[in-house]
């Protein structure tokens, strides 16, 4: 079965399984036994290595976890126990565990321990032998027990502090390299403190330990690779990494939704091969992002089979579509964009951190909820970071079901790394075990050299006061790594794009405007102002950011008390950059009003965070195609703290999250003022036409209507154009109570001509009824004025399907707060109106 025109390549890379041919050995009895895995995740125990007592330990975890858990240390998250607890990643830390192997897996003839993540410096020891020492969390280490394995086993393993090695290995440098000793540990680098995160070096098993036992053969990798793909027609092939450990005939199956297309006899001789196998799908259906088709995969699995008993089986579920990063010259600088299935498509989303300091502690839940939230706010795109950690296969399993696109940063930030010949090789190993495990995966749709590393070297003072020799060296060993080893890595084992940094250009550099991606941080760290996100659009923006307070739950977690206190010593551990309170409060006293107690400032610090990054969302999105991508800093947290994200510590939507998914709509009308003219832009993602009246009222806060505007628009695909233009000068003296509404397809926007803090809005009350539903309680909100940015909150725990969002008079506002819990719920609110002064002066 299978295309008749193409054959079978059976390619041998290595013969290095057993004795030389020529050595005569015992005939062994041949097995048909399938492939065993066992799993070590029970009875662990750990323990200081200057201790004698054991604890129990969870598996996967960490050392701060573990310790934690039997009591013997704080919350690492609450109040400012991170400051007392450095005394943990400076000791070393022993774990055990004690294992039975069966009899009938003890007589198979290979034996293999498989370590997925050891963070970082460990030696392993089986039955009191070494066996492995490790020094990257970021690797799959294998090692053969073969001879040492026993039907009763003893497995421990040693953890050393990183500051051992990253002396070492400072020591042979004759200068100092950015940023610090992190750059020598092939480990999470924000484990070593952000301006978002705290400094907890921790060190653990963070992921699988299993032993694979066979007889005969065993899959060592398998790619699904896609050579074609059309309407009719999608060419695949099946590459397969073999270990055969005897000459003799196997059969491969390659199954697709339960159905059978290949079976192929194979006379595979001994060692590790690659064996490709095309097949073919007719009338395929296509892996779409979720904002425009459905993320469709296919159930597909290959067997390996000898004498018709299966030895191995792997499954996966792969998505059929193109991904094209196209880079291309043009009259402006140089393009940069994402084609999907020939489609341009405008990418709408946000960076991803690890969602725990502590990665044990992440469970599929909150893989599962978090990535709900991202489609929920129409985010087609995420960044994986490159401080952070190659994510679990769950977070690209779920990725691909629900149709949200990965730009997935290899784990490399803000600093200059070594280029020794043990380093470079460690490197080496960590893309190839990462760019295999991944490259299944259908929304992958681009691998990143590093994060700011080139933008440091170029603009951040890291050259000053080095010799030309020295700069050489450490620019060539940075070309080592991110213009030759991650790039030829990825071109040889996956089809997907490589970048090699991000950003291309720093924006101390005028092409960051015109070339490549941007990270525009002219906004906080340079205190620009929230305008010149509009002024300055990139072609693809993939960072920008400000920070706001999180939820008022996350406070009291943090002071592990019921009283909002954001002056305690406790809460101020909890923000990491050096003057983000002063930049919080300078921003706001431009645009909002300044509150004097904790729960208002907490809740307009929000306002101004999604007002600032909202301002620039919606000026990328009118920029299109110019402009093809809006990702802000930052998605998630991973602890309780003041941070860029739109979603806090505990799950909690920030005011940015609700702004996310209002401005990232597919259809979505947004407006700007140039040159005293009221441009109305409808910026359409989907991939058909809208026919339909764009109407535009002009309301007071009391609303009465003060003019009226309408006009029938034919907005075409994958576009964004001007479809209305309102002159805004005769509205001057009336510019503070009054509001632009525009509508088209069911889809409203308002727009202020001036800032929050000079709109004179109206006190008024706001009706509010409440009804329990199937999935917690329907409230209804209304009121005769306007109503700015009306918070709804509670202490019950739940979700509001809408938040912060502007009350127009008279309007009946529905929100559903979501809730397992039946009892009623206390709906408290604020609103904008409650702080500015009211001016009655017309």
């Amino acid at each position: 079965m299978g295309r008749g025109r193409d054959k079978i390549f059976v390619l041998v890379l290595l013969l290095i399984l057993g004795c030389d041919k020529q050595s005569k050995e015992p005939v062994a009895k041949q097995s048909n036994q399938p492939v065993s895995k066992q799993t070590l995740h029970q009875d662990w125990q750990f323990k200081n290595s200057k201790d004698s007592i054991w604890h129990p330990a969870s598996f996967p975890g960490t050392v701060h976890t573990d310790l934690y858990e039997n009591k013997l240390i704080p919350h690492p998250f609450e109040k400012d126990n991170e400051l007392q607890l450095q005394w943990i990643s400076e000791t070393d830390w022993e774990y055990q565990t004690r294992f039975s192997v069966d009899e009938t897996t003890l007589e198979m003839k290979h034996h293999l321990l498989n370590f997925e993540g050891l963070d970082t410096y460990a030696t392993v020891y089986l039955n009191d032998s070494l066996i492995l020492e490790t020094n990257n969390a970021f690797r799959h280490w294998k090692v053969d027990v073969k001879q040492l394995l026993q039907s009763e086993n003893h497995l421990k393993i040693v953890f050393e502090p990183t500051h051992i090695f990253e002396e070492a290995e400072k020591e042979k440098l004759s200068y100092e390299l950015p940023e610090g000793p992190r750059i020598f540990s092939r480990k999470a680098q924000f484990q070593y403190g952000w301006d978002w995160a705290p400094k907890f070096n921790t060190s653990g098993i963070w992921r699988d330990v299993y032993i694979e036992s066979w007889d005969i053969a065993k899959f060592e990798d398998i790619y699904i690779k896609q050579v074609s793909l059309t309407d009719a027609l999608a060419q695949l092939e099946a590459e397969i990494g073999l270990n055969i450990t005897e000459e003799t005939e196997f059969v491969v199956e390659v199954l697709v939704s339960d159905r059978l297309l290949v079976s192929e006899k194979l006379q595979l001789t001994k060692g590790e091969q690659l064996v490709k196998i095309p097949f073919d799908i007719t009338n395929p259906k296509r892996w779409w992002p979720h904002n425009l088709g459905e993320p469709h995969l296919y159930e597909m699995e290959v067997r390996l089979k000898h004498k018709n008993v299966l030895v191995d089986a792997f499954k996966l579920k792969k998505g059929l579509r193109t991904i094209e990063h196209i880079t291309k010259k043009d009259a402006e600088g140089e393009s940069f964009y994402f084609k999907v299935n020939g489609k341009p498509v405008f990418m709408k989303g946000a960076n991803y951190i690890p969602q725990n300091s502590f990665q044990s502690e992440v469970t599929e839940q909150h893989y599962e909820q978090l990535l709900n939230d991202a489609v929920a706010a129409n985010m087609n795109m995420l960044r994986v970071w490159g401080g952070g950690i190659y994510e679990n296969a769950v977070f690209y399993q779920k990725c691909d079901e629900k149709g949200i696109l990965i730009w997935q940063d290899f784990m490399f930030a803000c600093a200059m790394y070594p280029g020794d010949e043990d380093f470079l090789n460690n490197v080496q190993q960590e893309a190839i075990d990462n760019v295999k495990r991944l490259r299944n995966y259908s929304s992958i749709a681009l691998w990143c050299g590093n994060n700011e590393s080139s933008e440091g070297w170029h603009r951040w003072g890291w050259q000053d006061g080095r010799s030309e020799s020295e700069k050489e060296e450490i620019w060539g060993n940075y070309l080592k790594v991110f213009d030759s080893i991650l790039p030829n890595t990825v071109s040889r084992l996956t089809d997907v794009a490589y970048w090699e940094t991000s950003p291309k250009f720093g924006r101390g550099d005028e092409r960051y405007k015109s070339e490549g991606d941007a990270h525009d941080w002219w906004i906080w760290h340079d205190g620009h102002p929230f305008e010149d996100l509009e002024k300055n659009v990139p072609r693809f923006m993939s960072e920008f950011g400000f920070q706001g307070f999180p939820s008022y739950e996350i406070i009291r977690f943090i002071n592990n008390r019921d009283s909002l206190d954001i002056d305690s010593p406790a809460f101020k551990t909890h923000q990491k950059h050096r003057v983000g309170f002063e930049t919080i409060r300078e921003y706001m006293e431009r645009d909002f009003p300044v509150p004097d107690n904790a729960a208002d400032y907490v809740y307009v610090s929000q306002l101004l965070q999604a007002y600032g990054i909202g301002k620039g969302m919606e000026a990328h999105r009118r920029a299109r195609p110019y402009t093809m991508g809006s990702l802000y800093w930052q998605l998630n947290d991973c602890w309780p703290v003041v941070s860029w994200s739109g979603i806090d510590f505990l799950g909690n939507w920030k005011a940015l999250h609700y702004q996310a998914r209002r401005s990232f709509e597919n259809l979505l009308i947004t407006s700007e003022v140039v040159n005293d003219t009221l441009q109305v832009y409808i910026v359409n993602d989907h991939l058909k036409e809208y026919q339909d009246s764009l109407k535009v009222e002009v309301l007071d806060f009391n609303g009465f209507k003060l003019q009226e505007y309408s006009k029938s628009v034919r907005v075409t695909p994958n576009s964004s154009a001007v479809y209305m233009q309102i002159p805004v000068k005769g509205y001057d003296i009336v510019a503070n109570r009054m509001v632009f509404v525009a509508t088209f397809q069911e889809k409203q926007s308002l727009f202020y001509l001036l800032q929050p803090k000079e709109l004179a809005l109206e006190n008024g009350e706001i009706m509010q009824s409440l009804k329990e539903v199937a999935d917690g309680f329907e409230i209804e909100i209304t009121s005769k004025v306007l109503q700015k940015n009306v918070f709804l909150y509670t202490d019950q725990q739940g979700h509001f399907s809408d938040n912060f969002f502007d009350l127009l008079p008279g309007e009946h506002k529905k929100v559903l707060f979501k809730t397992n819990k039946k009892q009623n719920p206390k709906i408290l609110l604020k609103t904008l109106n409650d702080f500015i002064p009211i001016e009655n002066d017309f």
